[in-house]
């Protein structure tokens, strides 16, 4: 397993908490009550670092890491929402904002947000998941203050006439076609969770239908924008090598006048407990028939997700794992063998994916892969395979943190999801303290055929990628067990 060396915290790190707290004083002498940042705490970020949080009047939150291996900044807005706040009939309208927001605004034309930091140097993106969306700039440290200008803009100033809705559309709508109509995956892993979930918001594809993506109006986004899109509701996340001064000058001054929103008190659905097997046939241009298994999991904050992730790696992760070495090595009926297990605010899916060789069933893949289930909850795996599945996921994680824009994700991801945004650190310190009685637990608590959802793929004898008549998605299923 790999080692890390518990050294006492630098002096750098504690002169930084004093140097945020004295230019949060120099900042906000003489600006507006009502638009003065404030520092609020310091957090550990591993067991020999501190990142400062800070925050404004108006409900923004600022989590910022001083790290200056290198003169680069990576400046993260991760907003509080996501799929999971969808209703039926408006589904995508969160996905649709992460392409919305790198259009016009009512100061800048279409364009110049991803022009004006690409001449200064920095890189962008953005992701939308289940439970939130997030945005990232990756810079030079000296356009940090040009960052933080466009999204303040961006936020608060998002053009959202005919024009620009009606283009993204159709950038989301075909985005679809091609990952989820026309994606064999894609297809399959929409009806999983779909089937899986019949009451919580993760039944809801981040994507959204086609048929709502296509009906959303100007109305429609700037009530969406009105809402969620606001500083009470978002999150900046900053690390790199920067100036605590011209950091909290910059958010004080773009952000500061931001005015919040009434946030609506999420209407959370908790899933009920699957007591029975669900399952599901499908039709599909593929050459073999292939497998799909949703076996109910725990929030990420639960105290059976680090063992069962490790579970779930002995499984699964890679050539060495028992699923892989025993299906598609020794018994050669899988081309490909993978899962993993939701990393999200509530409980999800533990995720699986089975590619059979031809003329093997769908039925003979999730025997076979029943088989070795059952082999784990009758006796626990060996220490070896345990020390091995640590190592494997310590090394994982350790180096996404190796980059300031790995670190500064990490920090918004575990921020919205556990609301600790130095968990990284914690859930490496559960996962060494797994134990092979752990496995066995969450074996027979959790891989149980009562609490899992099956969608067998069947082939339907053309090439993917052939054109062919649209059928209706009750010609396309058949059930082969409870009705999702």
């Amino acid at each position: 397993m790999i080692q890390t060396t518990r050294a006492p915290v630098p002096s750098g790190d504690a002169v930084d908490a004093v140097e945020a707290a004295g230019a949060t004083a120099r900042v906000t002498a003489g600006a507006p009550d009502d638009q003065r940042v404030e520092h609020t705490a310091s957090h550990a970020f591993g067991p020999a670092r501190q990142l400062q949080r800070f925050r404004l009047p108006n409900g923004l939150e600022l989590l910022a890491l001083r790290d200056d291996a290198a003169p680069v900044v990576t400046l993260e807005t991760w907003i509080r929402v996501g799929s999971r706040f969808e209703q039926t009939g408006k589904t995508g309208i969160s996905h649709l904002f992460e392409h919305l927001m790198f259009g016009a605004t009512k100061t800048r034309e279409h364009g110049s947000f991803d022009r004006l930091l690409e001449e200064a140097g920095a890189e962008t993106n953005a992701a939308t998941f289940l439970d939130w969306t997030h945005y990232h700039d990756a810079c030079p440290k000296e356009a940090l203050g040009l960052a933080l200008e466009l999204e303040a803009d961006r936020l608060s100033n998002l053009a959202l006439g005919t024009e620009q809705v009606e283009s993204e559309k159709e950038v989301v709508a075909n985005e679809r076609r091609q990952r989820v109509d026309d994606e064999v995956e894609g297809a399959v892993s929409e009806l999983l969770w779909a089937a899986a979930f019949q009451e919580h918001g993760y039944r809801i594809p981040t994507i959204g239908s086609m048929e709502d993506i296509l009906a959303f109006s100007p109305a429609d986004c700037e009530a969406f924008y009105r809402t969620y899109y606001a500083p009470n509701n978002a999150l900046l996340v900053v690390v790199g090598d920067f100036a605590w001064e011209e950091l909290l000058a910059g958010i004080q001054r773009h952000f500061g006048p931001l005015a919040p929103s009434e946030i609506p008190v999420e209407d959370v659905r908790p899933e009920p407990p699957q007591i029975e097997e669900r399952k599901l046939s499908v039709t599909k241009p593929t050459a073999t028939e292939k497998v799909a298994i949703g076996w109910k999991a725990p929030a990420m904050g639960d105290v059976d997700h680090p063992p069962l992730a490790v579970l779930i790696e002995i499984l699964f992760g890679g050539a060495p794992s028992r699923i892989h070495r025993a299906l598609v090595r020794r018994r050669e009926i899988a081309t490909e063998v993978r899962a993993w297990v939701g990393a999200f605010r509530d409980p999800s899916l533990i995720d699986a994916f089975l590619v059979g060789r031809e003329g093997v069933t769908g039925e003979e893949l999730l025997g076979a892969l029943d088989g070795l289930v059952a082999e784990v909850r009758a006796e626990p795996p060996t220490q070896a395979e345990l020390e091995r599945a640590q190592a494997r996921l310590e090394l994982e994680s350790l180096q996404s943190l190796e980059s300031v824009s790995g670190k500064a994700e990490s920090i918004g991801f575990n921020e919205i999801v556990l609301g600790d945004p130095g968990a990284v650190f914690t859930r490496l310190d559960a996962l060494r303290r797994v134990t092979r009685s752990d496995l066995l637990r969450v074996a027979r608590r959790w891989l149980v055929d009562s609490a899992r959802t099956v969608v067998f793929v069947r082939p339907s004898g053309e090439e993917a990628g052939d054109e062919d008549d649209e059928d209706d998605e009750d010609d396309d299923l058949a059930e082969d067990g409870a009705a999702a």
